[in-house]
């Protein structure tokens, strides 16, 4: 687990859309990542 502060390792996953998105393209700015156990469950 990563501690508050830290910043979270490069990765790129498929988007809804099936494009590739990278934690890069967003550097430098704002935006919330959100990561869920398993489809449905309540978050």
């Amino acid at each position: 687990m990563l501690e508050i502060g830290t910043q979270a390792p490069t990765f790129s996953l498929p988007d809804a859309n099936e494009n590739t998105v990278s934690l890069q393209d967003y550097r430098g700015q704002k935006f919330v990542l959100w990561f869920f156990p398993k489809a449905g469950t309540p978050g």
